[in-house]
């Protein structure tokens, strides 16, 4: 996606099947898959969607659909597509996350950069990883009150850390006065070990301390919407 300078509303749904759904005749089940999977894809086609499956990796939610566009009517009417299916009506969601895209005021100035990566623009860039780690991030507020230098002396460490594992590739959307937190960081990669390598060396770094909450925390397996759907059962 080219960089046009206009940010985009970026949203996280994150959905739980009725175990009532599983009871259900095969062919209502395959029907109501059909028709939710056709409204993915005509979605798919006016703005960013992805889908991410969660089965048997999270207890309180089976997938989440990672989407962008330019408008909040855009999402909004996006989800009300969804509800109005019939599979819709087997539908919760124990987590949404909505935020922007922006440029980071600590990427892209003096000598650090991220070729290729968040920070360098206002739209997002995603890759074609097979794995995808998300989680609601938010720091504390005597974080705001130090000096800028200091801040981006421990964020230039946060990077150089970062920077040691290239098979991960971060996504940092904004939720200030949006949403309940204050960030939404998304991960892509294809070796999940590497990511649980990376948070681990992060814990090591002074910024870490500045940390108010980071959880809950979201691995799920990049599938299309018909495979994300087959893994609900029926």
């Amino acid at each position: 996606m080219e960089d046009s300078g206009r940010r985009q509303f970026v949203k996280y749904s994150f959905f739980k099947i009725d175990p009532q759904w599983r009871r259900l005749p095969e062919e209502l089940r395959f029907q109501s898959k059909k028709d939710f999977a056709q409204a993915v894809t005509e979605l798919s086609e006016q703005m960013f969607t992805r889908c991410f499956s969660l089965v048997g990796l999270r207890g309180d939610s089976d997938f989440f659909l990672w989407q962008a566009a330019d408008s909040l009517e855009d999402i909004q009417s996006a989800a009300a597509r969804l509800w109005s299916t019939d599979l819709g009506a087997y539908l919760t969601q124990p987590y949404s996350y909505l935020a922007m895209t922006r440029r980071s005021q600590y990427v892209g100035t003096g000598k650090h950069q991220h070729a290729g990566q968040e920070g360098t623009g206002t739209r997002l860039r995603p890759g074609k990883a097979e794995y995808f780690i998300v989680y609601p991030f938010l720091k504390t507020r005597e974080w705001y009150l130090l000096p800028q230098e200091e801040r981006q002396r421990m964020m230039n460490d946060h990077f150089t850390v970062g920077h040691k594992y290239p098979s991960v590739k971060i996504n940092t959307t904004y939720s200030f006065g949006l949403d309940d937190q204050e960030f939404v960081v998304g991960f892509e990669t294809d070796s999940p070990s590497d990511f649980l390598d990376l948070v681990m060396d992060l814990r090591g770094v002074q910024g870490s301390l500045y940390t108010l909450r980071d959880t809950p925390i979201f691995t799920g397996i990049h599938k299309t919407i018909e495979d994300t759907l087959d893994d609900l059962g029926g």
